[in-house]
């Protein structure tokens, strides 16, 4: 019920310490689910500071809007690219239904449909209500990539682009991308590479010796690439990225917003008004970090990964569901849901939904996290009779 009459400031930030006090924090170690982390202190006092940026009326924040194209143009060069097109926006979700969005209106395909592996993320699924494009499942090999020569079987007339994964949800998996593009360049098809958390450990990890392909604009047939500055980028809630290859993409879906201060603007993004801040805070975390500073970052979550594997592998009853990719383990065992069930109890936020567990080693998952989880896991499998 709305309240007759407010409250001091101070019982309202007791009631609401109250009510979050359920919440798990990042810094408890506890959330090992997770793809976001607790943000690089910079990054805090960037958003703080400019928490009154709006990116949605560029005329009243000129130079915040020079700053996202900066922002942007950051990250094309990581991807591969000197010039980049795009927007920091609210996350991989609309960089996703952007990208489907700018395949439909460039296509003359009269019933649209979008091809895509089985791994790909639920993002498409709303894309797919909200635009009217009907999405062709690609199946997957037996290491959890996608089978590129079901993609072909799959062309049509109706086909408007590919989608490949580099770095899926589940495994940390990432797609043949180098095949996707010379398939999407033989069928001239544009391919699209959901690179949400993949984006920001691929480029270091390979840096550091990783045998990962290769997944961003050095493939030609690579148009557009999304990736998240507020997973292994630290950068706070929210902070997508969607970069186009060519201006073209990007002038398909804007729309002209003519009544802001600075005029006639042209808007691309879902949302209207958005958070300067947050692509401050993005532009802020790569000066800072640099290329050096991440690669340490992927190294440090690259290595954890890579030592509880080996660990999960010495517990009886516990198996890998694959090698590790990126930094992301994922586990199954002997009645997963009672496994699931007891590890909560014990305040751990993971999750067994796709039928196993996933360990993602973000920038605060530490290794004594790690060895208290795996004390629990070795007493609840015990303990569980099959």
């Amino acid at each position: 019920m709305f309240p007759e009459k407010g409250s001091e400031e101070e019982e309202v930030l007791t009631e609401l310490e109250e009510r979050t006090r359920e919440d798990l924090t990042f810094d408890s170690g506890k959330i090992l689910g997770s793809m976001c982390t607790y943000p690089h202190p910079l990054a805090v006092k960037v958003v703080t500071k400019y928490i009154d940026r709006n990116l949605g009326d560029p005329g009243l924040h000129v130079g915040s809007q020079r700053v996202e194209i900066e922002a942007v143009d950051m990250l094309a060069n990581l991807l591969g690219l000197a010039r980049g097109y795009g927007h920091i926006v609210s996350g991989g979700t609309e960089a996703n239904i952007l990208a489907v969005r700018a395949f439909r209106n460039l296509s003359d395909a009269e019933k649209p449909e979008l091809i895509l592996p089985e791994s790909a993320h639920f993002s498409f699924l709303k894309a797919s209500e909200m635009l009217g494009v009907r999405l062709v499942w690609a199946e997957l090999n037996d290491d959890y990539t996608v089978n590129v020569k079901d993609v072909e079987s799959k062309i049509t007339e109706n086909t408007i682009g590919i989608v490949g994964i580099a770095g899926t949800t589940g495994l940390g998996v990432v797609d043949d991308i180098p095949a996707l593009s010379d398939l999407a360049l033989d069928y001239g098809l544009p391919l699209h590479v959901d690179a949400a958390f993949g984006g920001f450990v691929i480029p270091f990890a390979k840096a550091l010796g990783y045998d990962i392909p290769d997944f961003d604009f050095r493939l030609k047939g690579v148009k557009s690439i999304t990736i998240d500055p507020h997973k292994m980028g630290m950068v706070p809630i929210p902070a997508g990225g969607i970069i186009f290859r060519e201006r073209r993409y990007l002038e398909s879906i804007s729309v002209l917003a003519p009544y802001l201060a600075g005029g006639k603007i042209w808007q691309a993004t879902i949302t209207g008004t958005r958070p300067g801040a947050n692509a401050l805070a993005v532009w802020a975390m790569i000066k800072h970090l640099g290329f050096e500073g991440y690669r340490e970052i992927v190294r440090k979550a690259m290595k954890l990964s890579r030592w509880f594997a080996a660990e999960l592998k010495k517990i009886p009853g516990v198996y890998l569901i694959r090698e590790p990719v990126l930094n992301i383990v994922s586990f199954g065992t002997k009645n997963l849901e009672k496994a699931e069930e007891e590890l909560k109890k014990r305040g751990w936020g993971i999750s067994a939904h796709r039928g196993y567990i996933r360990i993602v080693m973000m920038p605060h998952v530490k290794r004594e996290h790690l060895e208290e989880f795996l004390k629990d896991l070795r007493e609840i499998v015990a303990g569980i009779t099959p």
